[in-house]
C-alpha cells in the first residue's frame, strides 16, 4: 500500500551516508516511501543498496542532479503518490519536519513547499548566504516572489508538479526552476526546517563550484527563464 509521499534521495558517491540516511526512515519513518536514485555512482553507493535491499533506480552513468531528480520523479508519476519529497543522500536533512511540510501542503493549498532554515531564524552574512540572498532577489525581480531559503534543497512537490516534473525537459531541481514555476503560477510557501551537518563524503559544492553555481542560477533566472515555455 502506497504512502502519500514519495521521498526521492538522489545520491552520487554517497557510500558513507547513504545506509545510515535510508536505515533512519525506514527504522523511524515507515509511513514514508522512498526510493533511492543511485546517479551512476563510482563507489560502493549502489552495491550497499543492493545488499540492504533498498528500494533503488540504478543509474549505469552519471546523469547530474537534474537527471536523477527526473527519474525519480518520474517513479512517483507512474506510481501515482500524491506529494513527492527531494531528499539528500548526505543526512544534511532532517525528517522529522516531513510531516509539517505535508501539513504545509494540504492546509495552504499549495504546489510547492520549500524546507526553510530562516522562515524564524536570521540568515547568517556569510558568504555562501551572500549567493542566497542573490539568487533570492533575482527571483524576487522576476517574480514578485520573496523566498527565505531559495537554496534549499529539501523541497516537496504535489501531483500536479510531479507530473510537469516528470514530463517536461530542462526542468532541474534547482532555484531556477522554482522560479519558473511560480511565473506558470504555482504557489508555494516555506516551512521552518533545521539541517543537519555534513558528517562524511564530500559535498560537491566547494568555493569554486558555489560561485559559478550562483552565477548560472542568477543568469538563467534573469534572462533564460524568458525563453521558456509555459506550462
Amino acid at each position: 500500500m502506497l504512502s502519500d509521499i514519495l521521498l526521492i534521495i538522489p545520491a552520487y558517491n554517497e557510500e558513507a551516508n547513504i545506509e545510515r540516511v535510508v536505515e533512519t526512515l525506514i527504522k523511524d519513518y515507515p509511513e514514508y516511501d522512498y526510493v533511492v536514485v543511485n546517479d551512476g555512482s563510482k563507489d560502493n553507493t549502489a552495491r550497499i543498496c543492493k545488499k540492504r535491499g533498498f528500494h533503488l533506480v540504478d543509474y549505469p552513468v552519471n546523469l547530474g542532479l537534474a537527471g536523477a531528480f527526473q527519474g525519480g520523479m518520474k517513479y512517483a508519476h507512474e506510481k501515482g503518490y500524491k506529494y513527492a519529497m527531494q531528499y539528500d543522500g548526505d543526512g544534511q536533512h532532517d525528517p522529522r519536519f516531513i510531516g509539517e511540510m505535508l501539513r504545509t501542503a494540504g492546509t495552504e493549498d499549495c504546489n510547492i513547499v520549500i524546507g526553510s532554515r530562516f522562515v524564524n531564524e536570521q540568515k547568517p552574512w556569510t558568504a555562501r548566504m551572500l549567493g542566497s540572498r542573490l539568487i533570492g532577489a533575482c527571483i524576487a525581480v522576476t517574480t514578485g516572489r520573496r523566498l527565505k531559503d531559495p537554496t534549499s534543497g529539501m523541497r516537496l512537490f504535489n501531483q500536479h508538479m510531479i507530473s510537469i516534473l516528470a514530463n517536461q525537459v530542462n526542468y532541474g531541481p534547482e532555484p531556477d526552476t522554482i522560479a519558473f514555476l511560480i511565473r506558470c503560477g504555482a504557489k508555494v510557501k516555506e516551512c521552518q526546517v533545521s539541517m543537519n551537518e555534513r558528517t562524511a563524503g564530500e559535498s560537491y559544492l566547494k568555493f569554486g563550484t558555489s560561485v559559478k553555481y550562483m552565477i548560472r542560477m542568477c543568469m538563467s533566472i534573469l534572462f533564460v527563464q524568458w525563453f521558456r515555455k509555459k506550462v
